[in-house]
């Protein structure tokens, strides 16, 4: 394997870190809806038959999904949630797809980034399973690399 290709490793990740701006969420093991859509508009000419104007409208940013085991950093979470009672601030946010030993493989950075929904563990003594949790966040967008 030629040192270039070394560096190419595909993104196998084993977990996301999240930040909201220099706030350390901690790692997330499931990242759900990190993902964009261009709205089309369809506009239909009059007398032109043969077609119809797919026109680019605007781009809507899907919420995402972040889960992971209830751990310590559980508390990161609540505590961020809870700031929003005396007002909602919108924060920047960054999510980084880490390989098993630590190395960042993808960075997103998120404008405006708003807590949706907090979901915590179902406890229940007759089905014993690993608790877990699910943040819901909204954002405006993708923050520029340059």
């Amino acid at each position: 394997m030629t040192a270039a290709a070394a560096d190419e490793d595909p993104a196998v990740s084993v977990c996301f870190i999240v930040e909201i701006d220099d706030f350390s969420l901690g790692s997330f093991n499931s990242c759900e809806g990190l993902a964009c859509e261009v709205v089309m508009e369809q506009r239909e000419e009059g007398g032109n038959n043969g077609y119809v104007w797919q026109l680019p409208s605007r781009i809507k940013f899907s919420n995402i999904k972040l889960s992971r085991p209830v751990t310590k950093d559980t508390a990161k979470v609540t505590q961020w949630i809870a700031g929003m009672v005396s007002g909602v601030t919108r924060k920047t946010g960054h999510i980084s797809a880490m390989t098993m030993d630590g190395t960042v493989v993808a960075r997103w950075s998120l404008l405006d980034v708003v807590p949706v929904r907090w979901q915590g563990p179902s406890l229940s003594p007759e089905t014993p399973k690993v608790a877990t949790e699910t943040l819901e966040i909204a954002h405006h967008g993708f923050l520029s690399a340059g």
